[in-house]
C-alpha cells in the first residue's frame, strides 16, 4: 500500500471498535501485571481475551512474529518476545497490542511501572506520555507529519532523553502498517499533509539515554544502545478538523491500576 488510504466515517467507527478492544485487552493485562508474573502469562491472557471478543491478535504471525503481544521490559524499546521473564519491582514493562476485528485494525501501547520505580524511570514515563499528548494536539487537519514528530522530539530532548529514529508510527486501519510513516522527530511544516479520513498510530519511543538502538539476532527485539530504560506509549488517532479523534484510550487501563493501588 504505497499511497495513503483515506477512511470513511463508517470505517473510522470500525477502527474505533478495534482500538477500544486493544485498550480493554491492555486493561486486562493491567489487572494481573506485577512482581512474580511472567511476560508469557500476559501474552496468554491477551490471546484468550481477544479471541473471546471475536478478534484476532494482529501481531500473531505478522511477518512471522510468534506472539500476541510485544512485551519489552526496561532497556527493550519495542518488539520484545513474551518469555519466562519474571516481572519484578522497579521494572518498566512496555506492552504493545494490536487486534483485527471486522477486518479493521487497532493498535495501542502502554508502559507499566511496576511498584516503586526510580526517579529516572518515573521521569521517562511521564515525559514519554506527555510527548504523545503533545503530538496528538498537532494531529489535526491542515498540519503535517513533521509537526507531529517535532512535538515529540522537542519535549523529549528538552528533558535530556533520546528519541528513537529507526522505528516510527504509521497509518493504520485496513492494514497494521500503512502510509504515511509518522516519525517521532521532524521539522515543523514538513512531510505529508494531515487530512480528514487519515488514521495514524502515534507512538513515541523514548530512551532515558542515547537515541541509538540495537537490533537483536531474533530479528525482532530492539534495545537501547546504552542499555538504559526506554518507554513507549501509542494511540490510534483519526485526523479531524480542530481536534484529533483518539480512537484508543488509556483511561480504562489507569482505572484498573488505580483500583489495584487502593486495594493494596
Amino acid at each position: 500500500m504505497s499511497k495513503i488510504y483515506y477512511k470513511s466515517l463508517e470505517e473510522i467507527e470500525l477502527i474505533r471498535e478495534s482500538s477500544l478492544l486493544v485498550s480493554k485487552t491492555l486493561a486486562e493485562v493491567a489487572k494481573i501485571i506485577g512482581p512474580g508474573v511472567t511476560t508469557n502469562q500476559l501474552d496468554k491472557l491477551a490471546y484468550e481475551f481477544m479471541s473471546d471478543n471475536g478478534a484476532i491478535p494482529a501481531f500473531l504471525n505478522y511477518n512471522g512474529f510468534p506472539y500476541s503481544l510485544c512485551i519489552s521490559p526496561n532497556e527493550q524499546v519495542v518488539h520484545g518476545f513474551p518469555s519466562d521473564y519474571v516481572i519484578k519491582e522497579g521494572d518498566l514493562i512496555s506492552v504493545d497490542c494490536g487486534v483485527i476485528k471486522n477486518n479493521y485494525f487497532g493498535d495501542s501501547a502502554y508502559t507499566f511501572s511496576i511498584g516503586e520505580i526510580d526517579a529516572e524511570k518515573q521521569k521517562l514515563v511521564e515525559v514519554t506520555k506527555k510527548c504523545l499528548e503533545l503530538a496528538i494536539e498537532k494531529a489535526v487537519s491542515g498540519m503535517r507529519v513533521g509537526d507531529v514528530g517535532f512535538a515529540v522530539q522537542q519535549h523529549a530532548e528538552a528533558n535530556g532523553f533520546g528519541v528513537v529514529r529507526e522505528l516510527v508510527g504509521h497509518g493504520v486501519g485496513v492494514k497494521l502498517h500503512e502510509k504515511p510513516e509518522v516519525p517521532n522527530y521532524g521539522k515543523r511544516g514538513s512531510g505529508p499533509k494531515l487530512e480528514e479520513g487519515m488514521v495514524i498510530a502515534i507512538e513515541p519511543m523514548i530512551n532515558a539515554g542515547v537515541a541509538g538502538v540495537k537490533f537483536h539476532s531474533d530479528g525482532w527485539t530492539v534495545t537501547s544502545k546504552d542499555n538504559k530504560p526506554s518507554a513507549h506509549f501509542e494511540h490510534t488517532v483519526a485526523i479531524k478538523k480542530g481536534q484529533a479523534d483518539v480512537l484508543s484510550t488509556f483511561s480504562i487501563i489507569e482505572e484498573v491500576l488505580q483500583q489495584k493501588k487502593i486495594n493494596n
